[in-house]
């Protein structure tokens, strides 16, 4: 069977929808690159934003209208909305989050034991969703309960895998040459406390850092309330990629507290200077969220001011979106979408600000490059793009194909693509 496997959403439902590839290989199935070559397509949803939603009802219609005759729906969107979801064309059958790691086995309809066995090497799926760096789910679900956040409601509790378990699906991954594994997780900084004997996210970084050759480390994102100064020792391996996602969410303490977050300005702010002191050169980018109920001129002019005063070297911008079934769906005072509108490009552009001078920081250093992609461009030879390890976006013309490879380049220039680099 020709299998496609898309997604929409965050880095955990790229690694979902890796380890189904690895399933269905192992039980002698083709993945492929376009819903209209395949017996049967698999989209893993996502319901963060109403944005998400649409997006994931608008992959399920595009995988019908390509020929696809059998569709799975899985993941956020599809397990908030199941009738909406099966009700779509070609929707053969729906998956709700809390039965997705046996999504494949219920498919082929095989014991899940199968797929116990020492994984295959990893390799990257083919079209749109290729990707060099390896995902890696360590975790799942949150106990957290941010008063905007829909995520709780569609993984339910947080929950674990063993540090044998990833480990394996890391060695699966470096067997099949990947150079950058990225660990994932909807409340990754938790990873562990919910063992018998709490652990700490610390000891699966140093058990995949001491047990494994990995080349490249990355983390996605981290809660700032899960970090402490401990924490950043382990930057003292070079392989841990000099990146922190930290996300802020508000710049403002009262909308802080009504998102139900755990933290403060003040003591975000005392985290991300204990980070750049610990980690020379760190990338910290975060995520921000305008326009939430209740914020008003000020608050959102004070969120704004702390934003600058970071220096972030990135971030997303995303409108508040109301999503039911969250606490802050009812609360009063909603911002009209004009003005939410408004607010998104004020905050972007100063986070594109400081993103622009963090980038150009670098012009006339040399770093080291993984190629996630590379355009053939004839006698001139390949056009290159891909990421140093504190998140940099770099571009390079070079007379090979080095497609996951890591290569030391000096930094000759920046646009607003990205900076050029000169491959030594």
């Amino acid at each position: 069977m020709k299998i496609y496997l898309d997604t929409v959403g965050c880095r955990l439902n790229q690694s979902e929808i890796e380890a189904f590839a690895r399933q269905f290989r192992a039980a002698g199935h083709t993945l492929v690159a376009s819903p209209a070559e395949a017996d049967l397509t698999v989209i893993n949803t996502c319901a963060v934003t109403q944005a998400a939603a649409a997006d994931s009802r608008k992959k399920i219609r595009g995988a019908a209208r390509a020929g696809s005759s059998a569709v799975i729906a899985t993941g956020c969107w599809a397990t908030l909305e199941p009738q909406q979801a099966a009700a779509l064309p070609a929707v053969k059958q729906v998956v709700p989050n809390e039965r997705k790691d046996l999504l494949v086995a219920e498919v082929l309809n095989v014991p899940p034991q199968t797929f116990d066995r020492e994984p295959l090497e990893r390799q990257p799926l083919p079209g749109l969703r290729m990707r060099t760096r390896a995902f890696i789910k360590v975790q799942d679900g949150c106990d957290n309960r941010c008063t905007f956040c829909i995520t709780t409601v569609a993984r339910g509790g947080g929950r674990s895998r063993t540090t044998e378990q990833v480990l394996q699906d890391v060695r699966a991954a470096l067997a099949g040459g990947a150079q950058e594994v990225v660990l994932t997780g909807v409340h990754l900084g938790s990873w562990g406390q919910d063992f018998p004997s709490p652990e700490h996210l610390r000891t699966l970084v140093k058990a995949i850092l001491q047990e494994t050759d990995v080349p490249r480390l990355r983390l996605s994102s981290l809660e700032p309330w899960d970090l402490s100064p401990a924490f950043f020792q382990l930057w003292e391996d070079r392989r841990l990629a000099r990146h922190l996602h930290l996300p802020l969410q508000s710049g403002c303490a009262a909308t802080l507290r009504r998102m139900a977050r755990k933290t403060t300005p003040e003591a975000f702010a005392r985290l991300v200077e204990t980070a750049r002191a610990a980690i020379p050169n760190v990338a910290i980018t975060t995520d921000v969220i305008v326009g939430f109920p209740g914020e008003d001129e000020r608050e959102f002019e004070e969120s704004l001011a702390f934003v600058q005063q970071m220096n972030f070297a990135g971030g997303h911008v995303f409108t508040y979106s109301p999503r039911p079934g969250t606490a802050a769906a009812k609360m009063p005072a909603q911002v009209p979408h004009n003005v939410r509108k408004e607010r998104n490009a004020a905050m972007r552009a100063v986070l594109e600000a400081s993103a622009r001078a963090y980038q150009q920081r670098f012009l006339g250093a040399r770093l080291s490059v993984l190629w996630e992609s590379a355009t053939a461009l004839g006698p001139q030879g390949w056009q290159l793009s891909g990421l140093t390890d504190n998140y940099l976006r770099v571009r390079a013309r070079a007379p090979q194909k080095l497609w996951n490879k890591i290569t030391p380049v000096t930094l000759t220039a920046w646009s607003e693509q990205g900076l050029i680099g000169q491959i030594l």
